[in-house]
């Protein structure tokens, strides 16, 4: 199978150049001086982690390489309300434009109707758009460990930091979960899904977390979540109270009820 990963950085790379051209990074710091309802993703998350609540990251995307299109009447702020109202902690937004026909914008006018974390998921491989996504209003930014190379990561996270905006670094096989380690101030997120064959396998958190359990903040299981039991067998095999989920949700023909049930559950 062709890498798809491969082909989405390709296109990301001239995505950059034409943003780049049209706003300097000077505009986009101005930007992020006139929002004023950040919010600290990573404490909200070390909060519930602490207190055992379960957090569901509720995704909200048009689209996906694996699954085609996902939402045919697209509207990400009706979303977003029926994630709001059915007891989703955080919102993840897939803003990547090509395969995932995702738009930052949806981010700002999330961000301008709802009160909850933001995770700006996409395709980080330029410092460049750390401040780029901060000044569309996210609160937190995805790093690929299996997109970027180690230099590179760190250059994103350092860059994360500086601006005050959390990091989720995002991991999928045993190398990644162990140079994770040393992004001490980072979410970690273990991807079930290997993003080059788009496979999926839930034993990828419960082998994953024997390396990653030893990190201070809270990690989050992402991907292949499609009902209660899946999320049960994750609590008890790893005390993982964190969610990322988005297609189960999304395809279902009734979103609330489903993620109200998600929400519901009890470590």
């Amino acid at each position: 199978m062709e890498n798809i990963l491969k082909k989405i950085i390709t296109k990301k790379k001239e995505k950059i150049k034409i943003y780049k051209n049209e706003l300097s990074e000077n505009n986009l710091l101005n930007n992020i001086k006139k929002i004023n309802n950040f919010l600290n993703f990573k404490n909200e998350l070390i909060k519930r982690n602490k207190e055992k609540k379960i957090s569901i990251i509720a995704e909200i995307k048009k689209a996906s390489p694996s699954a085609g299109l996902l939402v045919k009447n697209f509207d990400p702020l009706n979303i977003a309300k029926l994630y709001v109202e059915n007891g989703a902690s955080f919102l993840s937004v897939l803003t990547e434009e090509d395969f995932f026909l995702g738009k930052l914008d949806y981010i700002k006018s999330i961000k301008n109707n709802f009160l909850i974390p933001l995770l700006c998921k996409d395709f980080f491989i330029d410092t460049y758009q750390i401040a780029l996504a901060k000044s569309f209003g996210a609160d937190c930014v995805l790093i690929i460990l299996s997109a970027v190379d180690k230099i590179l990561a760190k250059d994103l996270y350092q860059t994360a930091n500086e601006l005050n905006i959390s990091t989720i670094v995002e991991v999928h096989s045993e190398k990644e979960a162990e140079t994770a380690l040393s992004f001490e101030e980072s979410i970690i997120g273990i991807n079930n899904r290997n993003l080059k064959t788009l496979e999926v396998s839930l034993n990828t958190t419960i082998n994953l977390f024997k390396i990653l359990k030893s990190h201070k903040n809270p990690l989050v299981c992402e991907s292949g979540i499609t009902s209660s039991e899946k999320i049960r067998f994750i609590m008890n095999s790893t005390k993982i109270y964190n969610f990322l989920i988005g297609e189960s949700l999304l395809v279902d023909s009734n979103i609330g009820m489903n993620l109200k049930e998600f929400t519901q559950i009890r470590p």
